[in-house]
C-alpha cells in the first residue's frame, strides 16, 4: 500500500503539507477517540501553515494495487495544532474522521 498525507486549508483548499509532492517523515496514532499526527518539518516551511491552525483538514490517500484509492479525512478541531521548534515536530490532534472510496460515489441528477 502507498500512502500520500495531505495538511489542507480547510476553506481555501490550500495544501500545506503533501507528501505526494514532498515527503516529510510522518506518523499517525490512535489515541482512545481521537487521531494523532507528528510530522516533522522544519520551522521555515510552518509559518503560512500555523497562520492557519484553526482551519486544518488532514487527509491520507490510501493506494492499493488491486482496489480503489480509500480516502480518510480526518476533522481537526480548535487548539489541536502545535509546533515545538525545539524538536522541529508538528502535532495535529484530530477528533474524528471518515473514510471514503470516491469510486463508490455517484452524481445525482
Amino acid at each position: 500500500m502507498k500512502e500520500q498525507f495531505l495538511v489542507k486549508h480547510a476553506v481555501g483548499g490550500r495544501a500545506f503539507i503533501d507528501t505526494g509532492k514532498q515527503p516529510v517523515e510522518y506518523t499517525c496514532k490512535q489515541v482512545e477517540e481521537q487521531w494523532v499526527f507528528t510530522v516533522k518539518i522544519d520551522k521555515e516551511r510552518i509559518a503560512e501553515l500555523l497562520k492557519w491552525k484553526d482551519e486544518l483538514n488532514v487527509f491520507v490517500f490510501q493506494e492499493f494495487e488491486n482496489q480503489p484509492t480509500r480516502k480518510v479525512w480526518f476533522y481537526v478541531g480548535d487548539d489541536a495544532v502545535h509546533y515545538s521548534e525545539e524538536q522541529g515536530e508538528l502535532t495535529i490532534i484530530a477528533g474524528s474522521q471518515i473514510a471514503y472510496v470516491p469510486e463508490h460515489f455517484s452524481a445525482q441528477l
